[in-house]
């Protein structure tokens, strides 16, 4: 039944042979990799509103024209970033992004420290992308019958990570056909948007301001006047607007051939996109006078006003395709945890599970292992986006960080290697000698820049939660080290080198038994074909007189003149008396192996087994660490 249920959900296994052709184009890999960038368009204007409503609040009411030469400053630094990881796409075409880069160039401690924080950052933007479209419907639905949706967004959010987990344990190609429709549908409603908003207020101008009415300011600030340590805050807000930049470069493998040619090109229109999107947001927040509420969103506000009258119905079409895009934006995460975890399980860091491809050739286990930690994290917060937001933007300047500081040393050993072609002659060495010059200013500015931001980030958001990574990300890595040393102490004693043959040991086989039935009898023969009669024990632990009594009779005929040890239970116990015996045994001859052969029956049904205890699969747990014993169990199994 549970298998009927995985293939009606998942579909059927595919062939290894198949994943080639899993792969994917230039345009569903835009749908796959950037739905998380793109995504962040319809929130990231309101995080910067949200701080400079602080000092409007506080009575500057000019406050909120800082919008505009704030997100100027964020489209550069998304121009800056884009074009650092485009050389690392063309660096590192095997993808694995931060972590590889970092590993690779700094050592194997920074490589884990951008590893944990990626791996942070995907579990934080799935709770923060379901979250955000979480409140665009409930948004959506103020006003109308439907408004106790947003006493349910928790729920809502549960089970939007459900439906994309699923989506995605069904393959990558399948997940990006369904996930396509979506995003391409978001961009062409957000952009119709933008321009005809602005068409809007350029021929007709703006009666009133939108955002009249009760204003929202960020959690954690109170009114203050408007400074420039607020400015810093709502810029690292902002900032939320580069989270999944670096999606691409992580899933280069992803694409089709020529794969780093086919990321960087889909990069760069992400990059554009991205840019256009989030700067024609921010333009319009401020023509329109949007300020952020708290019961709707502010891309609602202005979506609402724009599009009134005969044009009424384009208003829901935006709020459906922005909730679509900012749920499917997890997507990106569920399409890079998995391959980043693969990676660092790969190299011992983290469990050798994760490595694993499942049956529709995805990394089925990471999958549902961030499905799992993101639900946690929406019930811990509440499915609150600007809770979470504090949090998630650190992890992900902290990789952007460590991978461009790689970029640069690997383009000064690119350089050494360059210097030694070129004084042996080879022209073709020389002719490149002007690139590391290019790639080290290219990727140098880039690390200076996100640099800049973790600090302004780790000093504006610490208070606010943004401490909480801070302490996280040191936790992971020490983890990672424990799970590595286990394995390199594992390898160690398995290793044969230096190992001298032993000789075959003896072993003793002891038959637990709690009564005389075919099960009982056919497992006394399997001990007795495995070793001698006179090795083989059956063991019954007294609980009843009368049933030990009964016993002893029916051994006369079925015992197969097999020895029968009854171990008294004045406490009722099963286990204990058995794992004595056990040791006695090992103690009289040391150095023999116990054999523990356990008979089972095992029903038709498998609701049946509810109503029999479990009592083997209780020693057999008992059993398991115990050194120099085997456990078999032997199963009769019943027709009906």
């Amino acid at each position: 039944m549970a298998v009927s249920i995985k293939r009606l959900l998942v579909g059927t296994p595919l062939p290894t042979a198949q994943a080639v052709h899993e792969r994917l184009t230039k345009k569903t890999a835009l749908a796959v990799f950037s739905s998380d960038a793109l995504s962040s368009t319809a929130y990231a204007t309101e995080e910067i509103l949200l701080v400079l409503a602080v000092a409007v609040a506080y009575g500057d009411a000019r406050a909120f024209g800082y919008i505009i030469p704030l997100s100027l400053c964020i489209v550069a630094l998304i121009a800056i970033v884009s074009a650092s990881y485009r050389q690392t796409i063309y660096a590192y075409p095997s993808g694995g992004g931060a972590y590889i880069v970092a590993k690779d160039n700094l050592g194997a401690t920074a490589g884990l420290v951008a590893g944990a924080s990626l791996l942070v950052d995907y579990v934080l933007t799935v709770a923060v992308s379901v979250s955000a479209g979480v409140a665009a419907i409930t948004s959506a639905a103020q006003g109308t019958r439907y408004a106790w949706l947003d006493q349910h967004k928790v729920l809502l959010s549960l089970l939007l990570i459900a439906f994309i987990a699923i989506a995605n344990l069904r393959g990558v190609r399948e997940s990006g056909m369904i996930f396509s429709v979506p995003t391409y549908a978001f961009i062409c409603s957000f952009l119709f948007m933008i321009g005809f908003g602005l068409c809007r207020y350029f021929y007709f101008g703006v009666a009133e301001p939108i955002g009249a009415g009760e204003l929202k300011i960020a959690e954690g600030y109170r009114p203050q006047p408007l400074t420039f340590f607020l400015l810093l805050s709502a810029f690292s807000n902002g900032c939320s607007a580069l989270t999944g930049i670096e999606a691409i470069s992580n899933g280069v493998q992803a694409f089709r051939r020529p794969e780093s040619r086919n990321a960087a090109t889909t990069l760069v229109w992400m990059a554009l996109l991205l840019s256009v999107m989030f700067l024609g947001t921010s333009v319009m927040a401020y023509l329109y006078g949007v300020h952020p509420h708290a019961n709707e969103t502010v891309i609602s506000q202005f979506a609402r006003a724009i599009f009134a009258g005969p044009l009424n119905w384009f208003y829901y079409a935006v709020q459906a395709t922005t909730a679509a895009i900012l749920v499917l934006a997890a997507n990106t995460s569920f399409a890079d945890f998995p391959r980043l975890a693969s990676i660092m399980a790969r190299d011992r860091y983290l469990p050798r599970q994760l490595a694993n491809r499942g049956d529709r050739l995805v990394y089925s286990n990471g999958i549902v292992l961030l499905a799992l930690f993101a639900s946690l994290l929406i019930i811990a917060f509440g499915g609150d986006t600007h809770r979470l937001i504090p949090l998630y933007a650190i992890g992900v300047f902290l990789s952007f960080t460590l991978s461009q500081a790689g970029m640069v040393r690997h383009w000064w050993r690119e350089r050494e290697h360059q210097r030694e072609a070129t004084q042996g002659g080879s022209e073709s060495s020389s002719a490149k000698s002007s690139h590391w010059r290019r790639a080290i200013l290219i990727n140098g500015l880039g690390a200076c820049c996100t640099f800049t931001v973790l600090c302004v980030f780790v000093v504006t958001k610490f208070v606010h939660g943004a401490w909480l990574v801070v302490v996280i990300v040191p936790l992971l890595v020490m983890m990672f080290r424990a799970i590595y040393d286990h394995y390199q102490d594992v390898a160690r004693q398995l290793s044969t080198e230096g190992m001298e043959m032993i000789p075959t040991p003896r072993h003793r086989v002891v038959v637990p038994i709690s009564g005389v039935h075919r099960g009982v009898v056919y497992a006394l023969e399997y001990a007795k074909a495995i070793s001698p009669d006179d090795e083989v024990t059956a063991v019954y632990v007294d609980l009843d007189e009368e049933a030990t009594r009964k016993l002893r009779e029916k051994w006369e005929r079925w015992g197969q003149g097999i020895k029968l040890v009854i171990l008294p239970s004045p406490y009722r116990e099963l286990t204990r008396p058995l794992l004595r015996y056990i040791e006695r045994l090992k103690r009289r001859d040391e150095g023999a192996f116990v054999t523990v052969v356990i008979p089972e029956f095992v029903p038709a049904r498998w609701w049946q087994h509810l109503l029999h205890n479990q009592s083997s699969l209780l020693l057999k747990g008992a059993l398991l660490f115990r050194k120099g014993v085997v456990v078999t169990s032997v199963p009769y199994h019943l027709e009906r």
